[in-house]
C-alpha cells in the first residue's frame, strides 16, 4: 500500500519514467487536463498565474492529459505541449496521457482518489479535477473541475508554510 505520491513512477510526455520522489519537498498541484475542454482557458490561465507566483516558493503542476471526458483530449503529448506553450505561455511538467477511472486508471490516480475522495463518489468527474500535495508528499485536498485554481491561493500558501 502506498503511503504517499513519492511511492509512484509515471511516464513523462516523451515515455520516460519519472519518479515523482523527485519532487520531494515541493508542493505540488495533480491535474487531469483536457485542450478542447470548456474548462480549459480558465485552468491553463490561472494555473498558469499560480506558477509564476509560488514557483519560487517551491509549488510544482504536474498535468497528466486525459481522453476520457467527451474525447476532449485527442492531441498526442507533443501537439499537447506545443498548445499549452503557444496558447498559453505555460509549461507545466506534462506527462504522458492517462486514464483517470476505470480499469486501466493510473495507479497514481486509484491513490489520489483514494487518499481524497469526491462528493458522492470517488470517481474523478471531469476534466481538470486537482489535487493539492504537500511536501511531504501526502494529498491535502481535491478540487473539483469548476474550482478555479485561484481559489486554491489560501490553501497554496498554507502547503507552502509547512516545512518538513
Amino acid at each position: 500500500m502506498s503511503s504517499s505520491i513519492y511511492d509512484f513512477t509515471v511516464k513523462n510526455a516523451n515515455g520516460d519514467d519519472v519518479k515523482l520522489s523527485e519532487y520531494r519537498g515541493k508542493v505540488l498541484i495533480v491535474v487531469n487536463v483536457a485542450s478542447q475542454c470548456g474548462l480549459t482557458n480558465k485552468n491553463y490561465t490561472q494555473l498558469k498565474e499560480l506558477l509564476d507566483v509560488y514557483k519560487k516558493d517551491g509549488l510544482e503542476v504536474l498535468a497528466f492529459p486525459c481522453n476520457q471526458f467527451a474525447g476532449q483530449e485527442p492531441s498526442c503529448e507533443v501537439d499537447i505541449q506545443a498548445f499549452v506553450a503557444d496558447k498559453f505561455k505555460f509549461e507545466p511538467t506534462l506527462f504522458q496521457k492517462i486514464d483517470v477511472n476505470g480499469d486501466k486508471s493510473s495507479p497514481l490516480f486509484k491513490f489520489l482518489k483514494s487518499e481524497k475522495g469526491g462528493f458522492m463518489f470517488d470517481a474523478i468527474k471531469w476534466n481538470f479535477t486537482k489535487f493539492l500535495v504537500g511536501r511531504d508528499g501526502k494529498v491535502i485536498k481535491r478540487f473539483g473541475p469548476t474550482t478555479d485554481p485561484k481559489d486554491m491561493k489560501k490553501d497554496i500558501e498554507e502547503a507552502l508554510g509547512e516545512r518538513l
